[in-house]
């Protein structure tokens, strides 16, 4: 394992859908609890809440919950281009990436988590732990935007369920 990256990982799913959509499903609080969260809110720079159909913007903060997790999560919108390009400050002071691209009828998108610290804490929780998330949340959102199904565990009662 001397040669493993501890740092960062990168994710990628090939979704049958248009840009937009993708992108959306992303910044927008509604779309992203379709697929990814049981609540998200987004705030501006004066601490106002974002409409939940209204896309972020660089800058914003958020607010993220989970279903049958009890996992909080709270950061910064650090970039949003508007089209195929988002970052996100996300487990402390990590980095997410977003990035979507057209490619023949799929759009291609890439995840890259970065900055991940050493600390064997980390390793566990955030390296290992986020890439195994992140796995199942991008073919969730590959599911639910090609077929419409979730496939995230909503049971409480439930814990320790790859889809959770």
């Amino acid at each position: 394992m001397e040669n493993f990256n501890w740092t960062e990982f990168t994710k990628r799913v090939a979704i049958t859908s248009d840009l937009s959509t993708v992108y959306n499903a992303w910044t927008v609080s509604h779309d992203l609890e379709k697929w990814f969260l049981s609540k998200a809110v987004f705030y501006n720079a004066f601490n106002q809440k974002i409409p939940d159909k209204d896309n972020v913007r660089s800058g914003c903060k958020y607010e993220w919950n989970w279903y049958a997790q009890n996992h909080f999560e709270s950061g910064e919108i650090l970039a949003a281009k508007g089209v195929d390009f988002l970052e996100f400050s996300f487990a402390g002071n990590c980095k997410v990436q977003v990035s979507m691209r057209n490619h023949k009828h799929y759009v291609l998108v890439e995840l890259i988590q970065k900055e991940i610290p050493l600390d064997d804490r980390s390793k566990e929780n955030i390296r290992l732990g986020c890439a195994f998330g992140w796995i199942f949340y991008l073919i969730n959102l590959k599911s639910v935007l090609e077929t419409g199904n979730d496939l995230r565990n909503k049971e409480v009662e439930l814990l320790g369920m790859v889809n959770s």
